[in-house]
């Protein structure tokens, strides 16, 4: 039997005032209450109650019972209410982890938003150039892109990511704009080493046409960043997100190429270990996040 049931119990008990008021009172019978307490003495080793079947008059031990069972009511009713009203009320250290380049462009200036807007929240972004492990780090929410192999996680897509091949225009002055997938094995193309997947093999689709090509350069790297800032200055091909290159490409610093290929997309997703019972500080920043991407992508598209 639950301690605190039991308490709960015995205190409903006493404020009745006999075994007959508190059956009326949970619908039940005379005889089942009884059963009850004598299962609670039974438990403790003690008489609780001397009883008639008109009243009751607790013992010495009922007395302590009550008193000090009370007490512990209160508390247990303070820490619920203190535990639950986290679902209401963002507060608390919230943990997330996002990769370097779309962390400290996008997730930075959004956690920046987030605490001004509930102070009770105390942030720890971990940037890395690979996923963490969020149960092993405990972390509260990562950001991750593509397909999640991890079926222990629960994922929330935050917006659709499309990838393109762009170039600058001054390596294209020199090197000429491809016109195929096929055409790049003759291009310097600018690799990014992520994951464990194969670097330097880029999968491209048209329609019902798959093709993929093995593309080579000089220059490689497993920083993001870095192979962006290559791209920019010039120095060959580079396929990327375009949450990274959208704004280059706007601005003509660099150039979209092949655009009636698609690269395999890399859609933004939250993702957090629990399904059930998530605290407000998860629930509320991923809603918070999602409505602050939706508005870039509507620009973007």
């Amino acid at each position: 039997m639950n301690s605190i049931a039991d308490l709960e119990f015995f205190t409903r008990l006493i404020a009745q005032g006999s075994l007959s008021a508190l059956a009326r009172e949970l619908g039940i019978t005379p005889p089942a209450v009884s059963a009850r307490l004598a299962q609670l003495e039974k438990r403790l080793g003690v008489r609780l109650l001397n009883r008639t079947t008109r009243q009751i008059a607790m013992t010495q031990e009922g007395e302590m019972y009550l008193r000090a069972g009370s007490k512990l009511l209160v508390e247990v009713q303070e820490l619920e209410q203190l535990v639950s009203s986290s679902r209401d009320i963002p507060r608390g250290l919230l943990k997330v982890n996002a990769t370097f380049g779309f962390g400290r462009r996008h997730i930075v200036p959004a956690l920046s938003a987030f605490t001004h807007q509930y102070p009770a929240v105390q942030v720890q972004l971990d940037l890395t150039d690979r996923p963490l492990n969020l149960a092993e780090s405990a972390f509260d929410v990562g950001i991750r892109f593509g397909d999640l192999p991890d079926s222990r996680l629960v994922a929330r897509k935050l917006a659709v990511n499309r990838r393109f091949v762009c170039a600058a225009p001054d390596y294209l002055k020199v090197h000429g704009m491809p016109t195929s997938p096929e055409d790049l094995r003759s291009h310097r193309c600018i690799v990014l080493r992520e994951n464990d997947s194969a670097f330097g093999t880029w999968h491209f689709n048209k329609g019902k046409r798959n093709q993929t090509v093995k593309v080579h350069g000089v220059m490689s790297s497993n920083d993001g960043e870095a192979t962006l800032q290559w791209a920019l200055q010039g120095h060959g091909v580079l396929a990327r997100s375009e949450w990274d290159v959208g704004q280059y490409l706007d601005n003509g610093t660099l150039v979209r190429l092949l655009p009636d290929w698609s690269l395999p997309s890399a859609d933004i997703y939250a993702v957090y270990p629990e399904r059930l019972n998530l605290s407000a500080k998860v629930r509320v920043f991923i809603d918070f996040l999602e409505a602050l991407l939706a508005p870039l992508q509507q620009e973007r598209r």
